[in-house]
Parts: C-alpha cells; sequence; structure tokens
C-alpha cells in the first residue's frame, strides 16, 4: 500500500504544477480574448491545483507510522482533507457561476478566439491523460483523496472540452455560448464538490455500508465448527477496512481450541478479503 501511497504522492505532485501553469495560462489568454468560458476554465484549473497540493499534503501525512497520540495512524488525513478541500471547490463555482451569469446578461464578443481555442483544446487533452494516470492509482489503492483529484481532472478535461465548443459558438456569432461554457464549468466543479463532501463525511463520521463484505467474514467464521457470528463492525480508514468481529462459541470448545478458531479467523479474513487492515475477533460463550 505504501507504493501506492508513494505513487499517487507524485501524481500529485505534478499535478500541482501543470494544472497552476495551465490555469495561469488559461486566465491570461482568456482576459485578452475577452472569454469569460476560458477564465472560468482556467480559475477551476488554478482551484484543481490547490486541490492537488492538498492531496499530496494528505497523502504525505497519511504514510506516518501510529504513534502515541494517532494510535491507529493518519489514514483519515487524507479524508479530511479531501472533505476540506470541497467545501473550498463550492465556493468558487458559486463564484465562477455568479461571474458567468453577468456575463450571460451582457454579452461582447471576443478577441481572436482561435487562440482560446488552442488553449482550451491543449489544457482538455492533459487534463484527459492526468485523470486517467489517477483514476487507475487511486482504484488500485483505493486512495479517496486521489479518486476526488481523478474526479477533478476528469471534470477538468470535460470542461474544457465542452468551453471548447461554446467558445467555437460564440466565435460564430452566439455570443451568449461563451457565458454558457463558464455557467456549466460552476455546475460541474459544485456537482464534483457535492459528492466528495457526502462521501468523505460518511467516511469522517465512520460510517460504512457493505453488506456483501459482512456476509463475506460471516461465511469465513461460521465455516469453523461450533462459533457464530454475534456482529460485524466495520469502518473505513483511509485506503483500509478496520473491523471487529464478535463470536459466539459453544461453551465446552476449550480454550485452545478458540484460540486457534480466532487466529485462523484473523489470517483468513486478511487474506481473502483485500483492503481489511486490522481484524479483532471477540469471542464469549453462546447462551444455552
Amino acid at each position: 500500500m505504501s507504493a501506492g501511497y508513494l505513487e499517487g504522492e507524485r501524481l500529485a505532485k505534478v499535478s500541482v504544477w501543470t494544472l497552476v501553469g495551465l490555469g495561469v495560462i488559461e486566465i491570461a489568454v482568456g482576459q485578452f480574448t475577452g472569454s469569460i468560458g476560458l477564465t472560468a476554465d482556467g480559475i477551476d484549473s488554478v482551484s484543481d491545483g490547490f486541490v492537488s497540493f492538498l492531496v499530496w499534503l494528505g497523502l504525505k501525512m497519511s504514510r506516518k507510522a501510529p504513534d502515541e497520540k494517532f494510535h491507529f495512524g493518519y489514514y483519515k488525513v487524507e479524508s479530511l482533507v479531501a472533505f476540506s478541500t470541497s467545501i473550498g471547490l463550492m465556493g468558487i463555482g458559486g463564484f465562477i457561476l455568479y461571474r458567468s451569469y453577468l456575463a450571460f446578461l451582457e454579452p461582447k464578443p471576443l478577441t481572436l478566439p482561435i487562440l482560446a481555442l488552442a488553449v482550451l483544446l491543449i489544457a482538455g487533452t492533459i487534463s484527459t491523460y492526468r485523470a486517467l494516470q489517477m483514476r487507475r492509482i487511486a482504484k488500485r489503492y483505493n486512495i479517496s483523496s486521489l479518486k476526488l483529484d481523478a474526479n477533478n481532472a476528469i471534470k477538468d478535461g470535460s470542461a474544457s472540452f465542452l468551453v471548447f465548443f461554446t467558445v467555437l459558438a460564440s466565435s460564430l456569432g452566439f455570443h451568449q455560448m461563451d457565458a454558457v461554457g463558464g455557467i456549466v464549468v460552476g455546475v460541474f466543479i459544485l456537482l464534483v464538490s457535492y459528492v466528495a463532501i457526502r462521501e468523505t463525511t460518511l467516511v469522517l463520521l465512520d460510517a460504512y455500508h457493505s453488506p456483501q463484505l459482512v456476509e463475506e467474514i460471516r461465511r469465513i467464521v461460521e465455516s469453523n465448527d461450533g462459533v457464530w457470528v454475534k456482529d460485524v463492525l466495520l469502518r473505513a480508514a483511509g485506503p483500509y477496512v478496520q473491523s471487529e468481529i464478535h463470536i459466539e462459541a459453544e461453551a465446552t470448545m476449550t480454550v485452545g481450541r478458540l484460540d486457534e478458531i480466532k487466529s485462523s479467523i484473523e489470517t483468513t479474513v486478511k487474506e481473502r478479503l483485500t483492503g481489511i487492515k486490522r481484524v479483532v475477533v471477540s469471542t464469549r460463550a453462546r447462551p444455552r
């Protein structure tokens, strides 16, 4: 898993410089050409660069070993980073939406639209390529903050291509379409932020809903004769799932046999179910 975090850190670090550079160019060209859509896409790129920076910081912190204060490690740092970043993105999305609305009310023709189109095409291609890289690593290692960054990159690439077509329409005489592109970018940001806030809030509140995983753990436990599952408690911590399995055993079972079964359950759950980091098995005698 540390390899996944290192790869995630590397991608996030490269993303910071790539996105900020693209964003600055887009904003500058947007101001020069008068394209509110391109300016909005540039602001979006710069904000996504800030997201990548926070993701990089969160992943770096998450790799810290457990200590006397954080007994279970720093895995939830990346969920907290994703949550905090999403709130900031909501504000940026609202600002872009407002600016684009004003431009829609008073549309103006673009200056040198061919330059704006070229910049949007390059930005969309780079963002899409970056998104595919990050999504691959995020899915492989189940890193939620990197998933947010990948979703942002997909949104960023999609927005750039969409704004490309609205700028093209504006250059053909439909001047309000440029502002429509900015409005769509703002809506994209708000939607991605909402989904991220919802998912990371559940993680931070220790919510975890996976009936299938619970059933798989139940089957592993009850494959041993003389024991039954009472409760299976799961919670996410960064890319991992931590579990507490409460089982009941026959009152006549020896302590030695019970220890063997507990050890077997812990080993089997970790081996068969990827992503489960910690398994705690507690037992009590089954009521007669």
